[in-house]
């Protein structure tokens, strides 16, 4: 990452990163995956932007400032977990998991 920050610059190194992870996310949710763990901010908007999410719907929560949300797709129903910052314990991604 470091070399691309170098050669790109941070930030767009960092828009790089999001367009790709937020095309991934698309292409899983377009094949049926219905749940999504996004971890970093700016990558969690790039993600629920190409998934086209108008509105979010609260569920349980899984760390203090992060719940699972929901919304309808084209695809169905999808939940995701949207972590930005230092938000949630080392184990977060399991606690989410297991949350859902």
């Amino acid at each position: 990452m470091k070399a691309n920050q170098a050669k790109f610059g941070v930030a767009e190194a960092g828009t790089m990163v999001e367009g790709a992870l937020s095309k991934i996310a698309k292409q899983l949710v377009d094949r049926g995956v219905s749940e999504l763990i996004v971890a970093g901010g700016e990558t969690s908007g790039a993600v629920v932007k190409s998934i086209g999410i108008n509105q979010l719907d609260i569920g349980n929560e899984i760390a203090p400032g992060v719940p699972w949300v929901s919304s309808p797709t084209a695809a169905g129903r999808i939940s995701l977990a949207l972590k930005s910052g230092n938000f949630g314990a080392p184990d977060f991604f399991v606690q989410a998991w297991d949350k859902l």
